[in-house]
């Protein structure tokens, strides 16, 4: 079995198609079919389900993908120790962040870290925090940013709280309040965040452990398209206390959540037993110096 093809089929499941996981792998469409049909005919088992709709993964599929994740990952971590114990410093982090908060978290430790290793290399990844994890599976990143909690697959790093305020239309009934709880709160639809934000499982699971689902009226990926859908009456938004305060606006009203199990919670993360590069360890160590993260 090639790793080749493993990662070829990886990347068709991640990306949901073939073509996106062609340009990922900088291949062609047709070879990228060819090392999935390869992969389906030596195990004996269809992996895929293909329709208008894009793929899915068929039973055999769910257990080839998860098994693959593992090995390529594997594979990369012995690569990155067998360079590090012959002293061959790649200088090269491969870094994931997510889009909420990277502004204010890691933008001043992009800059330190900069100035301390100037000949490393950053490699950026920005996506959602599940594709973040994903790619840490795999071996693409070797650290990331991710909201806590995670899964045990991961070893964690907190690195800054924050509670949630909430952002209301200045009409709402709870605007003047200083603080609000999240059942007072019911009753109003909820602008969340683009699929792939950890923040909405956040507030989606408080809510729940709470006795309701939010009503959904929006959702966008643009924390100032947010913020001004709110000041227009469409609903409430929540955001890390940090961020709000980064945006006031005199149309929209800000209320502590009076929740403390729902406070934003960054942390870097890799995946448990991976070996981690001195690039790595370097940025690390970092996020416990910086003065803005000591909160």
């Amino acid at each position: 079995m090639e790793l080749r093809n493993l990662r070829a089929y990886a990347e068709v499941v991640r990306r949901g198609g073939f073509s996106a996981a062609a340009k990922t792998l900088y291949a062609t469409q047709p070879t990228v079919s060819k090392a999935i049909k390869q992969l389906e005919d030596e195990l004996g088992l269809p992996l895929l389900e293909r329709s208008n709709q894009g793929v899915r993964m068929t039973q055999a599929g769910e257990v080839v993908y998860r098994r693959a994740l593992t090995l390529l990952a594997e594979r990369d971590s012995l690569l990155t120790e067998l360079d590090e114990m012959r002293g061959l410093r790649r200088g090269e982090l491969r870094l994931g962040i997510p889009p909420l908060g990277n502004d204010t978290v890691f933008a001043p430790m992009f800059a330190a870290y900069r100035a301390k290793y100037p000949e490393i290399d950053i490699r950026l990844f920005e996506q959602g925090s599940q594709n973040l994890e994903d790619s840490l599976m795999a071996g693409e990143i070797e650290i990331a940013g991710s909201l806590l909690p995670v899964s045990e697959a991961f070893e964690a790093q907190p690195v800054r709280r924050e509670p949630l305020v909430v952002l209301l239309p200045l009409q709402h009934p709870a605007a003047r309040l200083a603080k609000v709880k999240l059942e007072a709160l019911k009753d109003t639809p909820f602008i969340l965040f683009d699929k792939g934000f950890a923040l909405n499982r956040t507030i989606i699971d408080g809510c729940q452990r709470r006795g309701f689902t939010p009503t959904e009226v929006a959702r966008s990926g643009q924390i100032d398209f947010i913020v001004a859908l709110v000041a227009a009456g469409m609903g409430l938004a929540m955001l890390p206390q940090m961020m709000a305060q980064e945006r006031p606006r005199q149309d929209v009203a800000t209320v502590l959540l009076d929740e403390p199990d729902m406070d934003w919670q960054m942390a870097l993360i890799w995946r448990k037993g991976a070996f981690l590069s001195h690039a790595a360890q370097a940025w690390r160590q970092l996020a416990s110096e910086m003065p803005h993260l000591k909160r």
